[in-house]
């Protein structure tokens, strides 16, 4: 191309036209010179098709493209910034560069908010999730939060929509990875907590405003997931689920791969317990993640294997707050759900999870199977 500026516009534009599928969008967009600069060399366009590996219907649509994309592109700047967004092609520098390790990057970013900077990891799951999956990706998300690290997901029900509330209910950043356009509401009734995640992160597409989503969209963004991030954690999965796609993407893309362990009898635990038999890495509390990581549990000390000793008492009125609250209605040598805790401390359900969650990286509680908690010393 000529100049960036108007790189820039043909990506946009690329993207932005129904016609094109993303396969050849993306096969297009990594060699713009080959086929729309000025100095291509005239062949014949089935052959130049064959070389970028794209249909040759393909190649027709996009040069047709050629003469209107600067308004193309105005115009999709112009959806994107209503939507309180921008939009990042794979000529701007601030492009997250892991993205460029894909086979095919996504040429341009829908962007609302700001990109997580520094360490991230994808959690990822079932939408149908239990309270027991839901409470897993809450605890894991809290404690990556918490530590300096990125929750990434796909922003869909159970999993996905636990990660990126735990993250934010500990004060950290997180990205929503859409198989949407911005500006969709999708799923319905989260469109509060999108407000949420682009004030402290980031709602990230790679398809144009206002598109709905379709199902081949989904397996398309995982690549994403998995390229914005350290590593994958799943959480729970059936053996046909969207996050063994993403887990996929991590192998290939040499990251890591997390899985949480579950009942066998339980069909979402099918994804992750073969995960974990292929070689995933096992992990049954933040801790065992984080330190694949190299960052120490955040809170105070990290919790090891063996039986640490006991802390001391905490004196009542130096205990404010939920920590205080729940420590005074969990007796020692009594085993308590969060549930049964929340009601006896009148604190909220959710509340009571992030406070539990403080207090066992503290070594002052331990959660034993089943979900419940018992105090330490």
């Amino acid at each position: 191309m000529e100049d960036r500026s108007s790189a820039r516009d043909l990506l946009i534009a690329l993207t932005a036209t129904p016609a094109l599928s993303r396969a050849a969008v993306c096969r297009l967009a990594a060699e713009l010179d080959r086929w729309a600069g000025p100095d291509s060399p005239p062949v014949d366009p089935a052959q130049r098709a064959a070389e970028l590996g794209v249909p040759p219907t393909q190649l027709a649509r996009a040069l047709a493209v050629l003469p209107q994309a600067p308004a193309l592109a105005r115009r999709e700047r112009e959806r994107a910034e209503r939507l309180g967004a921008h939009l990042l092609t794979l000529h701007d520098p601030g492009y997250p560069e892991p993205l460029r390790q894909l086979s095919l990057a996504p040429p341009v970013l829908y962007i609302r908010g700001t990109l997580p900077a520094g360490p991230a990891v994808a959690i990822v799951g079932s939408r149908r999730a239990d309270g027991y999956g839901r409470e897993v990706a809450d605890l894991f998300a809290r404690a990556l939060a918490a530590a300096g690290v990125a929750v990434v997901s796909g922003f869909a029900r159970g999993v996905d929509a636990a990660a990126h509330r735990g993250a934010l209910a500990a004060g950290g950043a997180t990205a929503a990875v859409l198989g949407c356009g911005l500006g969709v509401d999708y799923p319905a009734g989260h469109a509060a907590l999108g407000e949420e995640i682009a004030a402290s992160g980031a709602m990230v597409s790679e398809f144009p405003c206002g598109l709905p989503p379709r199902n081949w969209h989904f397996p398309v963004r995982n690549r994403i997931i998995a390229g914005l991030t350290a590593g994958t954690l799943v959480v729970q999965a059936t053996p046909r689920s969207g996050s063994l796609i993403t887990a996929r993407h991590a192998l290939d893309l040499g990251r890591e791969v997390w899985a949480v362990p579950g009942r066998i009898f339980d069909e979402r635990s099918l994804g992750p317990n073969a995960l974990i038999r292929d070689g995933a890495c096992l992990v049954e509390h933040p801790r065992d993640l984080l330190g694949t990581l190299g960052r120490p549990a955040p809170l105070g000390a990290a919790i090891t294997s063996e039986t640490p000793e006991a802390p001391p008492e905490p004196e009542r009125e130096t205990s404010p707050g939920a920590a205080g609250a729940v420590l005074a209605v969990l007796p020692p040598g009594a085993s308590v759900l969060p549930e049964d805790l929340a009601a006896r401390a009148g604190l909220a359900v959710d509340q009571v999870l992030g406070t539990l969650l403080e207090l066992e990286l503290n070594g002052w509680v331990r959660r034993h199977p089943g979900g419940a908690y018992g105090r330490l010393g």
